[in-house]
């Protein structure tokens, strides 16, 4: 996932977000679809009639989420907006305690709140700067919460192939709608875009969500999207060395603060699950 944050802002040096959304997320479907139809076991459940509302909904939140998302990317600092993605662990973990009835320990409440901090310190005063990509970035977390919420749900009835092949397919399709209905669709950019764009679709849309919804299967929601954490300390170098960017002073240490919050709240998860098998 980390790659998304520096060929995504590649990429929309040439295109538009939503002609990029749309084409990220068709190029991510082809490649996800091309994955479940070898694999034998994900091919066998390749119409789960059973349970095609809640893969519907998966493609409606995942439609929703890329527009907003590389909205917001398009207008901020990649680096700053990884750090700013690291509230999704915790909205995620709040979300399965709401919905999925997990356990929220004072700890994880205190690791939230210096999270919040962090977010706070880096728009006061510079809301007229950063307020919209930031607006965004929010809703865009929102409705990735609200897919991976339905996909943990489903994660042991549909094979994670064939959830990450309908999730960007059912996107794709909706994105289309949107794109060609308010007629933004722009697609005279230049080939590198193109590449960029085709590689970081199948890294980032397929790729990380197959193995992401593979860890579904042996971890809570919770558990798993602590690992993420970290993705603002692969973000950061490879933003530097590829588009020559880095964030600046203030968006560092706000970053950092929320990076702090973040990483405590993944090794109390991480102690909760050692003494959970000892």
């Amino acid at each position: 996932m980390s790659t998304n944050f520096v060929t995504v802002k590649y990429a929309l040096q040439g295109f538009d977000p939503d002609t990029f959304s749309l084409v990220w997320t068709s190029a991510a479907a082809i490649y996800a679809f091309a994955i479940a139809l070898v694999d034998k076991e994900s091919r066998e459940q390749i119409l789960p009639k059973g349970s095609m509302k809640a893969i519907l909904a998966i493609g409606a939140f995942t439609a929703v989420g890329m527009i907003f998302a590389w909205k917001g990317l398009s207008t901020l600092d990649t680096a700053f907006a990884s750090f700013l993605w690291r509230s999704f662990p915790a909205v995620t973990i709040i979300s399965g305690v709401l919905i999925l009835k997990e356990r929220l320990s004072r700890k994880e409440s205190v690791a939230m709140a210096i999270m919040l901090l962090g977010g706070l310190w880096s728009v006061v005063g510079r809301w007229e700067i950063v307020g919209t990509g930031v607006t965004w970035t929010a809703l865009a977390v929102l409705a990735a919460v609200g897919q991976l919420l339905i996909a943990k749900s489903y994660v042991h009835k549909v094979h994670p192939n064939i959830l990450v092949a309908y999730r960007v397919g059912i996107g794709s399709i909706l994105i289309a709608f949107w794109v060609f209905g308010t007629g933004v669709a722009n697609f005279a950019v230049e080939s590198r875009y193109w590449c960029v764009t085709l590689l970081g679709a199948f890294l980032g849309p397929c790729a990380s969500f197959l193995f992401t919804f593979r860890a579904y299967r042996y971890w809570t929601l919770s558990q798993s999207s602590t690992v993420l954490t970290a993705q603002p300390l692969f973000v950061l170098p490879m933003a530097y060395v590829f588009l020559g960017t880095f964030p600046t002073p203030r968006e560092l240490v706000s970053g950092c603060v929320i990076l702090l919050g973040a990483f405590w709240l993944a090794f109390i998860e991480l102690t909760e699950t050692i003494k959970e098998h000892r």
